[in-house]
């Protein structure tokens, strides 16, 4: 018996049956865009696949040209595509798993000039307004769904998803704020339904009764206008009378100002709305977000919230998770952390998407851990991300590695990070290295300060040097101050600040800090309750669209957040995420100065002077503060390296990676993906 026997037990849909209850959500890897990068996007599902996943879904393809979320993006219109699309199933199906294609029509979501729409209402997070559809065209579009099923079915997937929520075509002919039609389409919810259904019975009549039939239903839209429960439920019954095999949840418009996916959000923060509609229909039903370890899926099955878990960025992380949990090996699962910096990021960015923690992942026809002829002693010295990555692979493929690290820990960075309110899942990534040295056998050598002349005569073949960062300390008066601590110090030794505080430095690490400072006691990430009173989540959705006034927790301290540049703080921030530590600033009465030169530091506090983006001094002022955190970028320690460097006569092969090689923004994404690859090579 599995310690996860619910969603490890098979699903009976009638006419055929999954293997177990996981299936690996819809994500764009901008691998389904171009059909020279198919075989790339069947090696990507195959691995999954061959991971034990039950029923995948692809990523996005439109049903025409009109609803294409990119130009020239993903559709499927055409019997000459079939033969691509071949390549992926049957890649899927020989690995031992089912796949869906997921019809997505982007509305006024599309970033093209020919986007469509039920109204001509723009966007928020678009540049394009959209045409609205006549009502012949409207019937037209319920068509090329059915032709766009069909080649599906053609083309051997075993199903479709339609994509009926997060703000797309579908959902928005199913609410007022960007539905004005007159005709049977617009008015009443029942005409605002009316598309939904039309669609479903276009594809069921297209396909047959032996085909699975996904519909993703946003069950809590979180922006004003949006469903009710009551409305969810209403639909959901339709939906499958009119032939639904199952329904997924989707949470959130993508012009929600609220966060659903982040790292920031509780584990299954939204499964109750799941429960809701599960315990209203007789199909089976999954849920969905911030799901990412097999005991929280476990927990959502188990408790009658849902027949199963959709989970997409989590094989991102490991394509072996359903394997893993399945063979009681969940403390091996690389876990993903949610920071979606290499794969929503990249999508919005149209790059090829993959993953901080896994850099294999959309690459695995190119990022090729190979087990080695001749195995070679390995050292690396610092056993932060990019070490710890480098030491994994390269113990993966059959060398001997020595790991040695001067703290009394592994983590490097991470353990900083994970200290943030919000950031804890980091904390997950050191527990899944840890357990790859034990697997792997890599001999750790903590509390270590390696020194040149001991690895010259230890005989190694390589020595990798991932020796790190420090804090950079500006050179200007008072930086000696009792009142001054860098970032570093503050994490590390845990200090108590006192109650008035600025932080110099307005990157990600001063985004943290601030966020650590303005936190006080328990993180609402691991309070489900507290987040959503925060955030202002009505979870019943008994109101429009889930939402409820705001509950903020006040911050324990005044905090000042300072930059040199004249930008807009946090404007640098990663384009998913940084819109939620700037909101959580906000919400905290973070006091964000741009344009500062630091003068100095005494006893009054930290004297500033403020210009404007011509270099004006608009103004002089004196923070009267506690505390000043320095937070002023990083410095690579590198000087091991460097005394290495100039032996010409090592024996062996030397390389520098991670922050030690770069400071940088301490860009963990970089450094474990160029870790990975030289420890491929090696």
């Amino acid at each position: 018996m599995s310690q996860f026997p619910h969603i490890m037990e098979p699903l009976d849909l009638g006419f055929t049956t999954l293997k177990n209850r996981v299936i690996m959500g819809s994500m764009h890897t901008g691998l389904e865009d171009r059909p020279w990068h198919f075989k790339q996007l069947a090696a990507y599902f195959a691995e999954r696949a061959q991971g034990g996943v039950g029923l995948m879904v692809t990523g996005g393809f439109s049903p025409n040209r009109r609803g294409e979320l990119l130009p020239l993006g993903s559709r499927l219109t055409n019997p000459l595509q079939v033969a691509q699309h071949k390549v992926v199933t049957k890649a899927v199906h020989e690995a031992g798993s089912k796949i869906c294609l997921q019809i997505l029509h982007a509305g006024r979501y599309g970033y093209t000039p020919y986007n469509v729409a039920p109204s001509a209402i723009k966007s928020p997070i678009t540049p394009f307004k959209p045409k609205e559809l006549s009502t012949k065209a409207v019937y037209k579009t319920i068509k090329q769904y059915g032709r766009c099923a069909r080649l599906a079915q053609k083309s051997g997937y075993d199903g479709v998803e339609v994509m009926g929520s997060e703000g797309y075509f579908i959902t928005q002919f199913l609410n007022q704020r960007t539905n004005n039609r007159t005709d049977e389409f617009g008015g009443s919810y029942e005409n605002r339904m009316r598309l939904a259904l039309e669609v479903i019975r276009e594809i069921r009549q297209s396909v047959g009764n032996e085909f699975i039939i996904i519909f993703r239903l946003s069950m809590l839209d979180l922006v004003e206008g949006g469903s009710t429960m009551e409305e969810v439920i209403q639909l959901a019954k339709a939906l499958e009378d009119a032939g639904v095999t199952l329904l997924n949840t989707g949470i959130g418009w993508h012009e929600a100002r609220i966060p659903t996916i982040v790292t920031s959000v509780p584990r299954a923060a939204f499964s109750e709305a799941t429960g809701q509609v599960k315990a209203a229909v007789s199909i089976p039903v999954i849920a969905s977000n911030r799901i990412n370890m097999p005991q929280t899926a476990e927990d959502i099955i188990a408790s009658g919230q849902a027949d199963m878990v959709s989970m997409a960025r989590p094989f991102l992380a490991d394509p072996e998770w359903v394997k893993k949990a399945a063979e009681d090996r969940a403390d091996e699962i690389n876990t993903c952390i949610a920071c979606n910096q290499a794969c929503l990021d990249h999508s919005f960015e149209a790059k090829r998407a993959s993953c901080l923690v896994n850099p294999r992942a959309c690459h695995e026809t190119e990022l090729l851990y190979t087990p080695v002829i001749k195995a070679k002693k390995v050292a690396v010295v610092g056993a932060g991300p990019a070490g710890l990555a480098c030491a994994t692979v390269a113990a993966k493929r059959g060398h001997s590695v020595t790991l040695f690290e001067a703290r009394d820990k592994i983590g490097g960075q991470f353990l900083y990070a994970s200290k943030i309110p919000g950031k804890e899942e980091f904390e997950e990534t050191i527990r899944y290295f840890n357990k790859m040295i034990e697997v792997h056998n890599i001999q750790l050598k903590l509390n270590t300060y390696v020194t040149a002349d001991e690895l010259k005569s230890a005989g190694f073949d390589e020595v990798v040097i991932s020796s790190g960062v420090e804090p950079r300390i500006p050179d200007m008066p008072g930086i000696d101050h009792p009142k001054v601590v860098s970032y570093q110090d503050l994490l590390e030794k845990e200090l108590t600040l006192g109650k008035s505080v600025a932080v110099m430095g307005a990157g990600g690490i001063g985004f943290d800090v601030s966020e650590y400072l303005t936190h006080e006691g328990h993180s609402t990430t691991l309070d489900k309750k507290a987040w959503m009173d925060e955030w202002g989540v009505d979870i019943s959705n008994s109101t429009s669209g889930g939402l409820k006034p705001m509950e903020i927790e006040p911050s324990p301290r005044k905090v000042f957040m300072l930059q040199r540049k004249t930008t807009s703080l946090g404007k640098g921030l990663n384009k998913t995420t940084g819109w939620v530590h700037r909101a959580v600033m906000k919400m905290k009465q973070v006091e964000m100065i741009g344009g500062v030169s630091y003068d100095k530091v005494d006893d009054q506090g930290l004297h500033i002077t403020i210009k404007d983006r011509e270099g004006v001094v608009k103004e002089q002022r004196v923070l009267d503060v506690d505390h000043i955190v320095v937070c002023a970028g990083q410095v690579s320690v590198n000087k091991l390296y460097k005394t290495l460097e100039i032996d010409q006569g090592k024996s062996f092969g030397l390389h520098l990676v991670g922050g030690a090689e770069y400071a940088g923004e301490l860009d963990a994404k970089r450094a474990i993906k160029l870790a990975s690859e030289l420890a491929a090579r090696i």
